[in-house]
């Protein structure tokens, strides 16, 4: 059986390049930069990519090409006592891909609705009596209404867990499907598969871009997106969301870059591609920013434009330029007097509270999908988007997963690779299950609040600190030397030793001491509360006891592998030595052998 490769290298860096592209680089990146000043977030931004996110991708491209395993692989032989970082990688990998591909669910639930005419949520539907417009739409939004009640049908908080939602079971059923389709022969036919999915939401977002440069109030999206604001850079979270953004969309940490590059020739430079795929990456949420923004802006002209035509003119308060009482759907929204030469910059202002996330995909953007013409075929064009950038991502996401497994044998060698991958799927879909119920909503955010957080930074930072500090930064340089003919500069040599783990060590101090000093909340819908304004919104409740202490074992269970694994081969050593027998290797090997991939075309 021959060894598996890319069949070029374009497969490679498009793969990579759609594992790192994913939805946040959609919806995330546009909100920080919103909430942060506008252009002075790009200032953090870029420090922490060129001093944390590029040496971190680099390092793993380099040592996954060089010693062609997967995580668990890769750690065991730098020094058995890290084969925890690799079972560390692995679990949050699957944690993270059940939640991913459970937004895909989602996205692929409002693309078959896209289809129709008029879109679903751009009306509220009648009551059970057809004697007028349902109660709980009427007090909200017909897009709220169709998100929180058609689609999720949520329940009013986390503990209230309600029953499977049968639509949502299809959706995530029919998901994990093409996941499985896409992976079934591994990076042969993922590596077909990239070709469309990393390529095609460049094009979306292209044809976004020159549509919504056309509306009216782009420039007033486009115009609040980059104005900077030089104060907002003394806020220490600016610096701290910034670094977690470019950590987490560069997908460092996950095990799938490190197993993508073992595929690869032993003599590629892994130096070039690290720098591409980082660049490229930056510059993707940045390009899609330009068209989210400007339809924001769009969206908020419109509805100034519709506050206008129902506004009251209040003598006490006319000057030169009349003031207008209305009011507007906020939590605890009342009358507010807003000049005429603010236009839509107030309603902009108020968009920060649902532009994260899923409130931008399914809120905020598919309101103002409504007011374009030809609202459905852009909301085509936007969903397939969205299930093309997350499918990328899950290729990652499983390859963290399958490779860790074949490195450890855990799988008899006679069941065949797309069996194996078909359980992994199954065992996938089953345990995301849980977010199809009228609770699993609420369940997302913990998962994407907290997996892919506190665990990752613990993960990168042992990853850096093993190959520079065990492996050694000199046999390091001489690995360089081997696969690109020049050993790394200066710059990378005082990035590994001194500036990434310094910046890892303070951002992860940083986010545990604020997550300590704030209560963890989450935004709830119940029909039951209204606002003083007479409107439907969400409104934040504490997490319950029970869901926190949850919190705090997804906080800890990926990454309790590095300690254990770090005493069981401590331990082993002992019991060797007490027993006065004799090995080479100074550590014991026993259930956590792994072997190169060369070994197992061998043995096979």
């Amino acid at each position: 059986m021959e060894l598996p490769k890319w069949d070029n290298k374009v497969q490679y860096l498009l793969t990579c390049i759609g594992f790192a592209v994913g939805l946040g680089n959609v919806w995330r990146f546009p909100y920080l930069c919103q909430i942060y000043g506008g252009g002075a977030f790009l200032i953090p931004y870029l420090i922490a990519l060129v001093f944390e996110g590029l040496p971190l991708l680099y390092l793993e491209l380099a040592i996954g090409q060089r010693l062609r395993m997967g995580s668990i692989g890769v750690w065991n032989s730098i020094s058995p006592l890290l084969g925890g970082v690799g079972i560390a990688s692995m679990l949050v990998s699957f944690l993270v891909g059940i939640f991913y591909n459970t937004i895909l669910a989602w996205v692929l639930w409002y693309l078959f609705h896209s289809f129709q005419n008029p879109l679903p949520w751009s009306q509220c539907p009648l009551n059970d009596n057809l004697t007028g417009y349902n109660v709980e739409c009427e007090k909200s939004t017909p897009v709220n209404y169709f998100w929180y009640r058609e689609t999720l049908n949520i329940t009013p908080d986390i503990e209230t867990s309600g029953s499977l939602q049968w639509w949502l079971v299809i959706c995530l059923a029919s998901a994990w499907c093409v996941v499985y389709i896409c992976f079934i022969k591994g990076i042969e036919s993922v590596g077909k598969a990239v070709y469309v999915t990393a390529t095609f939401p460049y094009l979306v977002l292209t044809i976004f871009l020159i549509r919504a440069l056309t509306l009216p109030g782009a420039t007033d999206g486009l115009v609040y997106l980059f104005t900077p604001d030089w104060e907002i850079l003394k806020n220490p979270q600016v610096w701290l969301d910034a670094s977690t953004q470019i950590f987490f969309s560069l997908s460092v940490a996950f095990g799938g870059l490190i197993a993508f590059s073992s595929y690869n020739e032993e003599r590629n430079n892994c130096e070039r591609d690290a720098v591409l795929v980082g660049v490229i990456n930056s510059a993707t949420s940045l390009y899609a920013s330009i068209p989210i923004f400007a339809i924001l802006g769009f969206k908020a002209t419109t509805a100034y434009n519709s506050c206008i035509k129902g506004y009251v003119c209040t003598h006490t308060l006319c000057n030169s330029k009349a003031s207008f009482v209305f009011l507007f759907d906020t939590n605890e929204a009342d009358s507010f007097y807003i000049s005429s030469f603010m236009l839509p910059h107030y309603f902009l202002a108020s968009l920060p509270q649902s532009a994260s996330g899923t409130g931008l995909a399914f809120i905020v953007f598919t309101e103002a999908v409504i007011e374009m013409p030809g609202s459905q075929i852009w909301a085509i064009l936007f969903f397939v988007m969205l299930f093309s950038l997350g499918l990328s991502s899950m290729f990652g996401n499983i390859e963290g997963v399958l490779t860790p497994i074949n490195d450890l044998k855990l799988v008899p060698k006679w069941i065949p690779k797309e069996l194996l991958t078909a359980i992994i799927c199954l065992v996938a879909f089953l345990t995301a299950l849980i977010f199809t119920l009228g609770s699993g909503n609420y369940w997302v955010e913990v998962f994407n609040s907290y997996v892919g957080s506190v665990p990752l930074l613990i993960i990168a930072f042992f990853e850096i600190t093993g190959v520079i500090y065990v492996r050694g930064m000199k046999n390091f340089s001489e690995d360089i030397y081997f696969m690109t003919g020049n050993r790394p500069n200066i710059f990378w040599k005082a990035c590994w030793m001194v500036i990434s783990p310094l910046m890892l060590l303070v951002v992860l101090i940083a986010y545990v001491v604020v997550q300590a000093q704030t209560t963890p909340s989450y935004p709830t819908w119940n029909p039951a509360y209204v606002s003083k304004s007479r409107v439907l919104t969400w409104r934040l409740k504490p997490y319950p006891d029970w869901v926190f202490a949850i919190i705090i074992l997804l906080c800890v269970l990926p990454v309790i592998s590095i300690p254990l694994v770090a005493l069981y081969k401590l331990i082993c050593c002992r019991i060797k030595k007490s027993s006065a027998r004799t090995d080479l290797n100074p550590y014991c090997n026993d259930g956590f052998e792994v072997e190169t991939r060369e070994q197992q075309n061998q043995r096979a």
